[in-house]
Order: C-alpha cells, then structure tokens, then sequence
C-alpha cells in the first residue's frame, strides 16, 4: 500500500457552544485523490481550515503529521511553505488585477528590488498552459468565467509549489463541461505525482474521480471507503455512511392534488440587457396550476433563470413582451413589488448574493419581503417579527440556536430554508424555485423536497429550475424543457424519462 503523505490524529475543534470536530482521523495516501463527504455542518470544511492553518496551531486539539513529521501551522503561510494549498469554494481571486498578477500575488517575480513583468507574465503563461487554459496572462481575471477562474487558483496553487490540493467544492458553480475539464484536470495532477483532497457534495463526481474517499458525520470520523474494491462503491453506500441511515428514496412520495390554472404567461420574449438585439427567451407560454410542481429543465445559456427573472417584475431583460395572466386575469408585473403584490415570489439560484443579508440574523431575513405585514403606523412590530421567525426555524426545521442567529453563519441547507421561510412568509400564490438544492447535501436536499411537497398541498402553483434532471424527475409532475430561449416540449410524469427531455433540450425549435 501507498504510504502516507498526511495523518491528521485525534483532531478536535470546538466552537462558542459547539463541537465542530470531534476526535476526527484522516489519513491521506501520497499520489491520490482523497474524497471528503458528509452533510452540511459535518465538519469537512473546518478539518480543511485546521489542516492549511486557517485555524492555527493551537485552536485545536489532536496531531497533524506531513510526510511523517508533526506540524504546528500558524497561519497559511506556514502550510504553503510544506506545499499544502487550500482552494475555497469562493474564489480568492482580485477581479481587477491581470490573470498573472493574481497567480503570483504574495509571490511576486522580483528583479532588484521591482516586479519583472516579463518573467511574471511569461512563468504565468507556462502555469496556465499546465492547467488548460489558454487566456492571456494580463487578461484582467474578472474578464473570464468562473470555470477559467477555478483553473486560475490552480495555476497559483502549482505557482507554490504544491504536494497536497485541497478543494472545497471546485465544481459547485460550474456547468457541466467546466466541471469535467476540472475532473480531468486533477486526473493529471495525480499522474504528477500531486496529491488531492476535494470535498464535494457531486457523489457522481466522487464516484468517478476519487481514489478514498472519508465520510464525516457530526464532527466525527464514520469510515473511509476504497473506491476501487471489487465492484466499486454506489453513491446510495456513500449516503448511507452521511446520513446514517439507508435512503431508498432520495424523493419523499407525494400524491398530488392539482387545481386550476393560476398562472399563464403567453408569448413571453426577453432581450439581452447586455448584447444588443440578442434574444434570451423568444415566445415561450408556460402554464402553472395550483397544487402542480413544474420543472424547467434546460442546458446552460437555454434562458431557464432570465425567464424566471424577468417574469419576476422583470428583474432581468429588457425589450419584454408578451403577457401574464393571474387566475385569468391579465396582471401587470413591471417592478418586484407588483409581482409580490401579485402573489408571486422567486427565490433566486445564489442565495449568498441576491438572496440574503449573510450579516443579518434569520429573524430580519425571513421578514424582509414583506415588512408592511409586520408593520404598524410605519414601524415594525419587532415582537411579532420575532414570532413569524421563530415559528418558521421551527416548522422548516432550521437548525440553529435562535432566530437572533447571522445567517452567514449557517450551513447551505439551513441559508436554503431561510431563503424559502421569506418568500413563503410573502404567502404567494406563485413560488418559483431556481437551484433550490444547489450546493448542499442529500440530507438537506430531502428536506428541501418535503417542503415544497407541502407547498403544493396548500394549493400554491411552483415552478422548479434545476440543472439536475434526476431532482426535477424526482420532485415535478409536468417538465417543460428549454432550448436557446425557446420552450421545446412539455412532458408529463407518465412520460419522464432523461432521455426524452434531453431530446428536447438540445431541440434547436419548436
């Protein structure tokens, strides 16, 4: 067997009031690619944090060996100086400065005492030739997408001279092809000799890429797995292991009860705010009905969220036309506050930016959408917004000391369901759902499931986008899919199937 290139022993880290780690054992092969998964809350990210030094020597209890020597990290730079480089789920990158400037920012090129530019742009280039990426190196790095900026820390990452890539969630923001760029990429890696550690709620991507992979649950070690056994390891024995239990279903069943119709949008066409004369969706006529959960499936760039935005008291386009009906009645929707006086509400796909006020506590979250319902005489009854609050932590089940919480502090699953407790507190006839599930765990996730179940019970009409077509063909009763802004078939739940409405999402018309 491979020795070890890194044991972390006995690793307890306790936070005001909460144990974040407990006891925890990680043991990382050199040359692998080592896997960490576990729900949200389980400890991943704080055991990544203790290992590059974020949280240094000292705040933690328990031994971290490298290359069989103990190590007592002060701070990042201690960890990068033995070649450990952790890569954060949010990226670290200054939009402004070049591709070059970034990859060697804190490890500057220097000749007498100045910056070399030609040495920096010309190191940069090779770095960014070694990860695939062909920009050029003074290229500011808020000019590239997100898929080229993950590839950019990279590229920093191999600029120090790294021996063990820490990854927490690389592929989280990306579409599809980025994210199998990415998996190649750390494929290539390994043949080099660098060893990974990536945490990842992607059980697919763990299943195809990982060499280990550890499971944490509650703070705690629950067993590490060898992915190349006989036969290999499922995904559903990898959710046993985080969950605690076995999931025969991922989706809770839900018999539906479906209404009349409550909203119908006809010939719907957006343009491109930013690319003149571009259209993003082009005639689409979607129908919702109360008690209906309905998917929109569709490939990157296909206009799922620009149509859902613009709906939305056109929070996204410009050059909108067509025309909403609301229980058969034409509505007008052209501000936010018109699509919520309308009963309508759209929880948008990054939480963190547009959803929350990640420095405010859950209690002012939940109630910012509808604060003339807490109001009186212009000012906000802070006891009854307390209730609203406190009554939402408890039947969504967010878990967290109290409604006085920062919601930046929570898990993803626990920011979810604050997202979901606002809107829903704005009582909408209309609950459109965009990446309702994006970045948190199957734990979670099921959770996220029964809610909306009981949203269309109480007769709302939901509209679900997602990039998972296994969660819409799980959750939905009708699937619309989506093509360059044009809506391409409409199916049934007696005629799901991946293949059929793949077949319409790479239909070029109607």
């Amino acid at each position: 067997m491979t020795e070890a290139l890194l044991q972390m022993r006995g690793i307890t880290k306790t936070f005001p009031g909460v144990k974040a780690l407990d006891d925890v054992n990680l043991t990382v092969r050199r040359g692998e690619i080592h896997a960490i998964c576990g729900e949200n809350g389980a400890g991943k990210s704080t055991l990544m944090k203790v290992l590059s030094g974020v949280y240094g020597h000292g705040t933690y209890t328990g031994e971290i060996l490298f290359e069989g020597e103990p190590c007592h990290f002060g701070g990042i730079r201690d960890s990068e100086r033995r070649g450990i480089v952790i890569i954060h789920q949010e990226l670290a990158l200054i939009p402004y400065l070049s591709i070059a400037e970034n990859i060697f920012l804190g490890n500057e090129r220097v000749g007498r005492g100045l910056i070399d530019w030609n040495r920096t742009n010309a190191d940069a280039a090779a770095l960014l030739d070694r990860v695939g990426l062909h920009e050029n190196p003074v290229t500011p790095a808020m000019d590239i997408g997100v898929g080229k900026q993950q590839l950019v820390e990279i590229a920093k990452a191999l600029s120090k001279e790294v021996r063990l890539l820490i990854l927490d969630e690389p592929t989280a923001a990306l579409n599809d092809e980025d994210s199998a760029h990415l998996l190649d990429l750390l494929r290539g890696l390994r043949d080099q000799g660098i060893t990974c550690v990536i945490i990842s709620h992607k059980l697919n991507e763990i299943e195809a890429i990982a060499d280990s992979t550890t499971i944490l649950r509650d703070g705690r070690t629950i067993e590490t797995l060898d992915m190349h056994v006989p036969g290999g390891v499922s995904e559903d024995r990898i959710i046993a292991g985080m969950v605690g239990r076995d999931l025969e279903h991922r989706f809770p069943p839900h018999t539906p009860s479906i209404g009349e119709e409550v909203l119908r949008i006809e010939d719907w066409t957006v343009h491109s705010p930013t690319q003149h004369g571009r259209r993003v969706v082009s005639g689409a006529s979607p129908t919702l009905r109360a008690g209906e959960i309905v998917g929109l499936a569709g490939l990157m760039g296909a206009g799922r969220t620009e149509l859902a935005m613009s709906v939305f008291g056109r929070a996204y386009g410009v050059g909108i036309s067509g025309q909403v009906y609301k229980n058969g009645k034409p509505i007008a929707l052209r501000t936010v506050e018109e699509a919520i006086e309308h009963g309508i509400a759209y929880a948008t796909e990054d939480r963190k930016r547009y959803g929350l006020n990640l420095i405010e506590d859950i209690q002012r979250n939940v109630s910012g959408a509808a604060l003339s319902k807490l109001a009186n005489r212009g000012w906000v009854d802070d006891n009854r917004e307390f209730q609203v609050a406190e009554n939402f932590r408890g039947s969504l089940n967010i878990k967290a000391p109290g409604v006085a919480t920062t919601t930046g502090t929570l898990s993803g699953g626990n920011q979810q369901k604050v997202v979901l407790a606002k809107w829903i507190f704005t009582d909408p006839d209309v609950l459109i759902l965009d990446e309702p599930t994006r970045g948190i765990d199957v734990g979670a996730k099921y959770e996220i499931y029964t809610i909306i179940n009981q949203l269309a019970d109480q007769g709302k009409a939901i509209l679900v986008i997602s990039s998972e077509l296994p969660e819409l063909l799980g959750i939905c009763d009708r699937i619309y899919a989506l093509s360059a802004g044009r809506i391409t078939g409409s199916v049934e739940r007696a005629e799901f199937s991946p293949e059929r409405l793949m077949h319409f999402m790479t239909r070029n018309k109607e």
